[in-house]
């Protein structure tokens, strides 16, 4: 049984209008947590009956209602130990969560800030929805968990993110007025997290809640700036108290007459089948002035630099990646377009641009960047090794002139993602790509009908 802090019981019952509704509340902590995972649409077509029978009967799953893409799972099956899992099918999250940017609405073609966004829900959520087009900023400014964010987009095969990890300030003194759709998924105090997470409930305190609002205003106040005239932000924590919630929502509009509030969506443990949620949706009317905002400065947008007419490092090697792209993959099974080669000593990346030269290569210089778009490939003495990456953000076996197929529920895949060498009756010489049941899931190397394997030995298991 869970212990509640007594300072919360004492909220909560204040919040909730009876005193049925608050028995209610609290009873839902003694109640299993609920499990979900929301299916990547780039990967799996939910229309297809047979890939989501196969699914739904692997997991037993059950559609979450307000995500079309999203599932509950009966915990035993353990999707996240399955092949799939490592194929970028599907991310676990927390079914609440999936509300927020089903209530954002990314559109192909957006631009879209995800200012707090690791370990990466809201953002391959995001990716998504944009279906390889237009381009997402993923941002994390804890190190360490932009490393799992960054991870996360590449397993998700997401082909034009960025991933960064920089303060609120620092990116809104880069980009005012820039993204069509921002995501802020805040840190709070986490009050929705205490049937996952004992640490949330022995950090919770009063005084926990009025710091996170407090960081949580600066943050919102960097963020507006950063958003078009036009453009809409969703606000959302995974805690209920009012003031990280509705106050802080009256509190944005008061200072920003600007901002009118689309809507407002709460999801309830005691009502809803989720750890519970908050969402608010608001759309800025007019542009903010910079000075109104603690970021200030002006915009590094801009396009790349270099001599006109000189060839870069970056051109001969993407001539080197083409050719190798030319020898490996099917025609147009990844179409370099609206973006940019960049080169970070021999790691090849495809950047996204925006038309028009609003975003570039230049747009990224002084930040910290993880991920500067889709990792292509490593370019050594004049060769083209491909990247984990570019394996995941394939569609199938067929995009790729050499492919082996593997069985989810076989030896094989098994063997294949701890790291060890496969063998192969088909007559392939170079690389092929490994797949499960048809989706990508790495990259082998075969001669004399041996595979020596290329999953990445950070994620063997």
């Amino acid at each position: 049984m869970i212990q509640l802090p007594e300072a919360f019981i004492r909220q909560m019952k204040a919040q909730l209008p009876t005193a049925a509704e608050s028995e209610a509340f609290l009873h839902s902590y003694s109640l299993p947590r609920t499990q979900g995972l929301r299916v990547h649409p780039d990967k799996v077509n939910i229309s297809n009956k047979n890939v989501m029978q196969s699914l739904q009967q692997l997991f037993s799953l059950e559609q979450v209602p307000w995500c079309e893409t999203g599932f509950y799972y009966e915990e035993e099956t353990k999707p996240g130990k399955h092949p799939y899992h490592a194929a970028g099918l599907y991310y676990i999250q927390e079914p609440s969560a999936m509300s927020a940017v089903e209530l954002l609405a990314p559109e192909p073609g957006d631009v879209v800030l995800d200012l707090a966004a690791a370990p990466g829900g809201k953002s391959t959520h995001i990716a998504g929805k944009l279906a390889g087009k237009g381009l997402l900023i993923s941002n994390e400014i804890q190190s360490a968990r932009a490393k799992i964010l960054s991870e996360n987009i590449e397993r998700m095969g997401v082909r034009n993110a960025v991933v960064v990890s920089a303060t609120p300030q620092q990116l809104a003194e880069r980009f005012p007025q820039f993204f069509d759709k921002m995501m802020v998924d805040a840190p709070c105090s986490g009050e929705g997290m205490f049937r996952k997470d004992p640490d949330a409930i022995s950090e919770w305190s009063p005084a926990h809640v009025d710091m996170c609002a407090a960081r949580q205003l600066d943050i919102l106040e960097s963020a507006i700036v950063m958003l078009k005239p036009g453009g809409r932000i969703a606000y959302s924590t995974c805690t209920f108290n009012e003031l990280e919630n509705e106050r802080m929502v009256d509190t944005m509009l008061e200072r920003f007459p600007q901002l009118k509030l689309e809507r407002t969506e709460r999801i309830w443990p005691h009502l809803h089948r989720g750890e519970g949620h908050f969402v608010a949706v608001l759309r800025l009317e007019d542009a903010v002035d910079e000075a109104s905002s603690p970021a200030g400065g002006a915009s590094a947008r801009g396009r790349s630099k270099g001599k006109r007419g000189a060839s870069r490092p970056e051109d001969d090697a993407l001539r080197i990646y083409s050719s190798f792209a030319a020898e490996t993959l099917q025609v147009d099974a990844l179409p370099l377009e609206n973006g940019e080669p960049l080169l970070f000593g021999e790691q090849l990346y495809w950047l996204p641009v925006v038309p028009g030269g609003l975003f570039s290569s230049a747009s990224l210089q002084g930040l910290k960047v993880l991920r500067p778009g889709l990792h292509l490939s490593e370019i050594k003495k004049g060769r083209a090794e491909p990247s984990h990456a570019l394996a995941l953000a394939l569609n199938s076996d067929s995009d790729a002139q050499q492919s082996i197929r593997l069985e989810s529920a076989g030896e094989q895949v098994t063997r294949y993602l701890r790291g060890e060498t496969l063998e192969s009756t088909e007559a392939f010489q170079g690389w092929v790509l490994v797949t499960v049941d048809g989706y990508p899931l790495g990259w082998g190397k075969q001669s004399a009908g041996q595979v020596k394997n290329h999953y990445p030995k950070g994620l063997r298991r």
